[in-house]
């Protein structure tokens, strides 16, 4: 995990910011707990993009949409906890688009919240097949998060400017 922390934090120092930062996040997720489908979302107020994505055929970099009150937002967006999805039922709760995720063999669910100054600015969501996540996989990604702030806020600014 020192080694992870390390390797992402002298990566902030170089250019080509965030995707260096976001594609080694990814790397080192897929090695510490595994995943299918590795999004980044930013959050600004009640608005997000989808900055990132490993598989942009089925979940494509977008500009910003409405995120209406859901009960996923109100546990992760609003009370700035991770989310743990471990089956079919978890998904279906928390998404919308759970038949685009369930047919694409994927089933469980980590969702990390990145905050900055108290507030959300970003979700990290790795998605693998069923019954693939516990507990204890939530905490490993969860303690790399705050590096990822800086590419969330520089991709929040870049997008109001455009």
């Amino acid at each position: 995990m020192s080694d992870d922390l390390a390797t992402l934090s002298a990566l902030i120092k170089e250019p080509g910011q965030p995707d260096t930062v976001f594609k080694a996040f990814e790397d080192i997720t897929r090695r510490l707990v595994g995943h299918e489908l590795f999004t980044l979302l930013y959050v600004d107020g009640q608005e997000v993009a989808r900055i990132y994505s490993n598989r942009p055929t089925e979940y494509p970099v977008s500009g910003r949409k409405t995120m209406g009150p859901t009960p996923w937002g109100k546990h992760v967006l609003d009370g700035r906890q991770p989310y743990l999805g471990k089956d079919k039922a978890g998904i279906r709760w928390a998404f919308f688009d759970h038949e685009l995720i369930e047919s694409m063999g994927l089933g469980s669910v980590i969702n990390i919240p990145a905050i900055y100054d108290g507030k959300v600015v970003g979700t990290i969501n790795l998605l693998a097949p069923e019954h693939h996540y516990r507990e204890e996989h939530v905490a490993p990604v969860e303690r790399l998060a705050p590096l990822l702030v800086p590419g969330f806020l520089a991709a929040r600014a870049a997008n109001k400017a455009a």
